[in-house]
């Protein structure tokens, strides 16, 4: 196990924490804006096909420490989730999936929403984690990077397939292979988060937006584009638009997206560059197009006829959320249990129809249509096959990498 030493965080890394916390997406209780309407993403991930027997090996990353697993005698699971992010039933209080999972299993889950920012989980489990205790959770749900970090250090534990059966056959292709969890050893997909553009048809007022070009070189569009403030996003598509891979990507193909970038503050182009308050400008068309977050879009797009968005031919720009349990967790096996049982295409879809962000889970479209044909006929929720060889994620970087990209893209956007 990589031995943990106390992080000494760049100013720059900081300013970067804090505008997400502030404005970006993890300013928005996470799922508030997307409750009336189909949204969604898509999760990290390239194309990984699967061999026809075994399951994928770990990779280069390190083994957790598991614990006594008290499964057997403490039917229970400690599940920890970011707030507006499992189904609820007319009440709005409970959550008719994990109810069923008790029915049929026995094993009750006490089911906190005590995630809000990563930054500020990672703070609040850290301590134990680093002196080998159990936190009091055997789920935890991480966005890609942190997830990462944990299996980096060696903090969550390899989950058992045997346990998983459903999970292992049912993942979706384009969610398989994450550079920081090859063959997904250490974590399950919760759900994603897709980059796209946006547009609202009024402002355009017929000009053809297709590109990232067409918002960076188009005149007719000067001032009135928008781009975000969160770095892997901003980046990730302008790469993408000059045919770089975000996953693969070098310091050169970094400084060039940052030039071209400068090249449009300069200019006027930009407007500037936002979090999720971007959702204001796009509705009133003070934007006329913006880099934006698909749930975001899809949620304006059923108040506003007209807000919508594409999907560029060059591809758009994935993250997910990850189901992990963490060393010493008490309840792994049962905690797998319930991992796979999400994995099922009827909770699946049940999870879906709710949160409306795109499911892991190949297969659920008909029982989803059962619940929300809309849903189910809605490509950001279930995307086709020429959608998902479009998704491209944004690589994991060092700390040094870090460091570095969020102070040049600091100093693009004058944060």
């Amino acid at each position: 196990m990589e031995q943990y030493k106390p992080e000494r965080l760049s100013p720059a890394t900081l300013a970067a924490m804090q505008r997400s916390f502030r404005n970006g997406r993890a300013s928005l209780t996470r799922r508030s804006l997307l409750r009336a309407s189909a949204g969604g993403a898509l999760a990290v991930g390239g194309l990984g096909a699967l061999s026809g027997c075994g399951i994928p090996a770990a990779g280069k990353t390190q083994g957790g420490v598991s614990a006594e697993d008290h499964s057997a005698k403490e039917k229970t699971i400690n599940f920890s989730n970011w707030t507006e992010y499992m189904d609820v039933d007319d009440s709005g209080k409970h959550h008719p999936t994990l109810d069923a999972f008790t029915k049929r299993t026995g094993i009750t889950v006490k089911y906190t929403e005590d995630i809000n920012d990563n930054n500020e989980f990672f703070g609040k489990i850290k301590p134990q984690l680093a002196a080998g205790q159990d936190t009091g959770r055997d789920i935890i749900v991480l966005t890609d990077w942190l997830a990462a970090r944990l299996i980096r250090l060696g903090w969550v534990q390899k989950l058992d397939p045997s346990n998983l059966p459903h999970a292992f056959a049912n993942l979706s292709d384009q969610f398989r292979t994450p550079d920081w969890d090859p063959g997904r050893a250490y974590s399950y997909p919760w759900q994603g988060i897709s980059t796209v553009i946006a547009y609202n048809k009024k402002a355009l007022d017929g000009i053809e937006v297709k590109s990232v070009s067409d918002l960076l070189d188009n005149p007719k569009l000067k001032g009135r584009v928008g781009f975000l403030s969160e770095m892997r996003d901003s980046i990730g598509m302008t790469l993408l638009d000059m045919g770089k891979d975000p996953s693969k990507f070098t310091d050169d193909d970094f400084d060039a997206a940052i030039a071209r970038l400068q090249k449009a503050v300069d200019s006027g182009q930009i407007r500037r560059f936002s979090g999720n308050d971007y959702t204001a400008d796009i509705t009133k068309g003070d934007f006329a197009a913006c880099i934006a977050w698909a749930g975001d879009v899809v949620q304006l797009k059923a108040d506003s006829p007209d807000v919508d968005f594409i999907i560029p031919d060059s591809g758009y720009l994935t993250s997910s959320d990850n189901m992990l349990v963490p060393n010493k967790a008490r309840h792994k096996t049962n905690a797998e249990r319930l991992m796979d049982y999400y994995y099922e295409p009827g909770p699946a879809a049940e999870l879906a129809a709710y949160i409306n962000y795109v499911c892991p889970v190949d297969g659920v479209k008909e029982e989803l249509a059962k619940i929300d044909k809309s849903a189910a006929d809605n490509p950001l929720i279930i995307p086709d096959k020429a959608m998902q060889a479009k998704s491209r994620a944004f690589r994991s970087l060092s700390e040094k990498e870090e460091t570095a990209y969020e102070s040049k893209f600091a100093k693009l956007t004058g944060a």
